[in-house]
């Protein structure tokens, strides 16, 4: 499980490394596509594989839904390995969805870690309505 939140910077080709503390948990394979909310995700190999399973078993002839999503994370999915320095190259349509430019954001959640621009990521988590966040929770019967 990956946990934690780390700032590091993405240099000028794009690459960006991947905390210590994540890179045994990915292993030597992973892969990197479009998250929501405008970061991306990384995904270890188990991880993807099981999240393609999921994903070749919705009706694609019948809903556009369930296209959009698999051409949303499919198509922006690219495979990775770490280079001796333990970066990541992160293709430029990757970099230009979510935003990255210098300062970014590695944040373990649970089975896969966002990548968020710094700025992105200081004005979209704030953290400060959460006990509305877990009050709507309670009312969906999950209680933290």
């Amino acid at each position: 499980m990956f946990k934690g939140e780390f700032n590091h910077t993405i240099d000028s080709k794009g690459r960006v490394i991947i905390p210590s503390k994540f890179r045994d948990e990915l292993g030597e394979k992973f892969v990197l596509t479009r998250g929501m909310d405008r970061c991306l995700a990384i995904y270890p190999q188990s991880a993807w594989d099981i999240l393609e399973q999921k994903l070749a078993t919705l009706p694609l002839t019948s809903s556009a839904d369930a296209r959009n999503i698999v051409r949303f994370l499919v198509n922006g999915a690219t495979d990775c390995e770490l280079d001796k320095q333990g970066r990541i190259l992160v293709p430029s349509t990757l970099r230009e969805y979510a935003g990255l430019t210098k300062d970014v954001i590695l944040a373990g959640t649970l089975s896969y870690i966002e990548v968020w621009d710094k700025k992105r990521w200081s004005t979209t988590h704030t953290f400060d309505d959460m006990d509305a966040i877990t009050q709507s929770l309670r009312d969906s019967g999950i209680n933290i």
